[in-house]
C-alpha cells in the first residue's frame, strides 16, 4: 500500500493540466534527475498542504517538490512547480552552473521556453568558466537549432533581473504554432531532445561530484553563497511573491512561499 509521501509524489508527477507530450517531458526530466542523484538527495520534508495546494475556489492548483542534498552532495535543493518548471541548484562546494527548464503556456498553440545552465561566476572576469561550461559543451547549438524552426523566435523577458541572470547560451524562446498538434510535434521532436541534452550536460559536467575536485577557497565559497542567496531571493520576489497571491489567495500563498523561502534559506 502506498504511504502518504508516495501518494503526494505520484500526484506531483501527474501534471494534470498540460498535454501528454509536455507531461512526458517533465516526467522524463524529473525521473532522470532523481534516478541519477538518488543517493545524494534527501526525502522531501515539506508539509502536505505545501506539497499540494489550491486556491479557495479550486480554480488554480499546484504541486511542489523540494529535495535537499545530503551533506556530502553539491546539490542542496531541487524544486519543481506544476507550471512545468524544474530547477537544480548547487551549493558552494562547486562553482558550476545551476539548471533550469521552464515551460510557460499562454494558449493551446503557444508557449515560452526557458532552458539554461545559469552561470554563478562573472563570465567577463572568468573566461575559463565560459569556455568550460558553455563553449566546450556546445550549449549554444541547442538554441541555434531551435531558432531554425519558423514557429520559434527569441523571447525577451520583461524582467531585467531574468535577462541578467541567465547565460548567453540560454534558450529563451517563444513558440507560436498554427495548430495544437504542431506545438505538440515541436515539443516532442525538438524541445524535448534539447532539454534532455542540456540536463545531461548539467548532470555530467556540473552535478557530478566526481569531476569537481578543485579546491574552492573560503572567500570564493562565501561569494558563491551570497550570490546564490541573492539569486534565489530575487527569483522568489519576482515570481512567486507577485504571482501566487493572485492565483491562490493571500492565506495559501503566504504559507507556501514561506515554506519555499525557508527551504532556500532566504527568510
Amino acid at each position: 500500500m502506498e504511504d502518504h509521501d508516495d501518494l503526494l509524489r505520484r500526484k506531483f508527477m501527474e501534471f494534470p493540466y498540460v498535454s501528454a507530450t509536455r507531461k512526458q517531458l517533465m516526467v522524463d526530466l524529473m525521473s532522470t534527475v532523481e534516478d541519477r542523484l538518488h543517493s545524494q538527495l534527501l526525502p522531501c520534508n515539506l508539509p502536505p498542504d505545501v506539497r499540494s495546494f489550491k486556491n479557495p475556489n479550486g480554480s488554480a492548483e499546484a504541486s511542489l517538490l523540494i529535495r535537499s542534498g545530503d551533506k556530502s552532495s553539491p546539490i542542496p535543493t531541487g524544486v519543481s512547480l506544476n507550471i512545468t518548471s524544474i530547477s537544480g541548484f548547487l551549493n558552494s562546494s562547486t562553482r558550476a552552473p545551476n539548471f533550469v527548464v521552464e515551460l510557460i503556456q499562454s494558449s493551446p498553440k503557444s508557449l515560452v521556453l526557458i532552458l539554461d545552465l545559469p552561470h554563478r561566476k562573472d563570465l567577463v572576469r572568468h573566461p575559463d568558466y565560459l569556455k568550460e561550461y558553455y563553449q566546450d559543451t556546445s550549449l549554444d547549438t541547442h538554441r541555434q537549432s531551435l531558432l531554425k524552426l519558423p514557429e520559434i523566435k527569441p523571447y525577451v523577458s520583461p524582467s531585467l533581473f531574468v535577462r541578467a541572470a541567465f547565460s548567453p547560451t540560454a534558450s529563451m524562446l517563444e513558440i507560436d504554432a498554427e495548430e495544437e498538434e504542431k506545438l505538440e510535434e515541436i515539443l516532442r521532436d525538438h524541445v524535448s531532445p534539447a532539454a534532455k541534452e542540456v540536463l545531461g550536460v548539467w548532470l555530467e559536467r556540473c552535478a557530478n561530484e566526481e569531476l569537481e575536485k578543485r579546491v574552492i577557497g573560503e572567500e570564493e565559497k562565501m561569494e558563491l553563497d551570497r550570490r546564490d542567496k541573492s539569486f534565489r531571493k530575487k527569483s522568489i520576489e519576482e515570481d512567486l511573491d507577485l504571482q501566487f497571491p493572485r492565483m491562490f489567495g493571500e492565506e495559501v500563498s503566504s504559507r507556501v512561499v514561506h515554506a519555499i523561502k525557508e527551504a532556500f534559506g532566504v527568510l
